[in-house]
């Protein structure tokens, strides 16, 4: 398999079908693309449930999103995922969106049943169901931060987390005024039973907030290189505190998960998340089949 494919090759797959044995019928698509570990899960779990199919990699910049459906579609596939930068797009593209992907307001996984594109969203399902693994703990039990609620990742952990009735919900922006639209959103759910309060990400600020916070999130691109500055100060996580980074690093953990260690606070990373994310997908893709989630764990685990 190769790294990755690039969107001309996909455009030209008939070229590229023949050397891919068994052939692939499920993919990846994001820009940039040739970081994810999602193969290293879904490719174990199709040889497990012995579908005959392989998951790949495709690279599709910026505005493609329909165009690259299209042709999965074309060729045979099954469905794909949706990584950044594509989430918003296709929400747009496809033929029938899922009510809670709908909720989200983004669509990362594609599922395509007799020619039709169907949306759905599994990053708020696999953030309840992750949460539950790594914490022992229920959503609706939990006081919650998230850092960079005004993202796409943010969005979705936050209006979750509404729905499924958490007690106490602190977004954490730099700009504060951007939260607005959001804001008006969680207050309108007719499940929210949650206190919603906002804050930036001023370190004396969240210092402030943390000792009213159960499980604080990162929802922000900081931490995927190890030069990216702190998201809290010095000495604030204590070890009763949760502590989630939906990042992950090839290269070992990231900055917060460093500091929830030196602190004694449980900790889980993006890769549990991909791994909840992932399962719901494949059951999506297989409706016959229950995701082998063990298969797929050690796929993630296995480094080559």
């Amino acid at each position: 398999m190769a790294f990755f494919y690039t969107f001309d090759q996909l455009r030209h797959w008939a070229d590229v079908a023949p050397s891919l044995n068994p052939p692939a019928k499920l993919a990846v698509i994001g820009d940039p693309i040739g970081h994810s570990k999602s193969p290293q899960m879904h490719n174990p779990a199709l040889q497990t449930c012995g579908l005959g199919a392989q998951y790949v990699r495709v690279q599709v910049p910026v505005g493609s999103v329909k165009e690259a459906f299209g042709l999965f579609i074309q060729h045979g596939f099954h469905g794909a995922n949706i990584t950044i930068p594509h989430k918003f797009e296709a929400l747009d593209v496809v033929d029938h969106v899922d009510p809670l992907a709908r909720r989200l307001g983004a669509v990362n996984t594609l599922a395509i049943r007799d020619g039709k594109m169907h949306g759905y969203n599994t990053d708020g399902p696999g953030f309840l169901r992750s949460v539950k693994e790594a914490f022992g703990a229920e959503v609706k039990d939990l006081r919650i931060l998230i850092l960079g609620a005004g993202g796409g990742a943010g969005r979705a952990v936050a209006v979750q987390s509404v729905l499924a009735g958490c007690r106490h919900l602190l977004l954490a922006t730099r700009t504060q005024s951007k939260l607005a639209p959001l804001m008006q959103e969680l207050e309108s759910l007719p499940e929210s039973k949650t206190t919603l309060q906002i804050c930036t990400l001023v370190h004396d600020d969240l210092a402030e907030q943390l000792a009213n916070v159960d499980l604080i999130v990162n929802a922000t691109s900081l931490g995927m290189k190890p030069e990216d500055e702190k998201l809290l100060p010095d000495g604030c996580l204590e070890a009763r505190h949760c502590v989630y980074d939906m990042v992950y690093r090839a290269s070992g953990p990231t900055e917060l998960i460093q500091a929830a260690t030196t602190a004694g606070a449980r900790h889980a990373d993006g890769m549990c998340l991909l791994l909840h994310q992932g399962a719901i997908s494949f059951e999506h893709w297989f409706p016959g089949h229950t995701a082998p989630l063990e298969a797929m764990r050690a796929g993630l685990a296995n480094k080559e």
